[in-house]
């Protein structure tokens, strides 16, 4: 299961998307795992697929680009490494307090 998710509202501040959620999995495995559970719930629920993925092999950083919506998902060390929160602190924030398997999956279908 993901922890400390989080929904960044960018919209008005960048063209190429509306959002980034970024989550943070605990190992390469979990992550690949969690980017899958997104990937298979927004293609049931929205029939969306991601334009591309990156990272899955490593699992350290996992990208899942849907147009509308960009996932982040880290390990704790490239999370801290990166800070994207900290690079979009104008961007309004939500924090996911439920980030069950599909939760993430919903807050990318908004």
């Amino acid at each position: 299961m993901a922890v400390d998710v989080v929904q960044l509202d960018l919209r008005g501040i960048v063209d190429y998307t509306d959002c980034f959620i970024i989550a943070t999995a605990r190992s390469d495995r979990q992550a690949k795992a969690i980017c899958d559970s997104i990937t298979e719930g927004l293609k049931n629920q929205y029939g969306i697929l991601p334009r591309r993925v990156e990272g899955l092999p490593e699992g350290r950083w996992v990208l899942a680009d849907y147009f509308d919506v960009v996932v982040h998902i880290f390990q704790q060390e490239a999370r801290d490494l990166y800070r994207l929160e900290t690079l979009w602190d104008d961007a309004p924030k939500r924090e996911i307090e439920d980030p069950g398997a599909g939760s993430a999956a919903e807050a990318a279908g908004q």
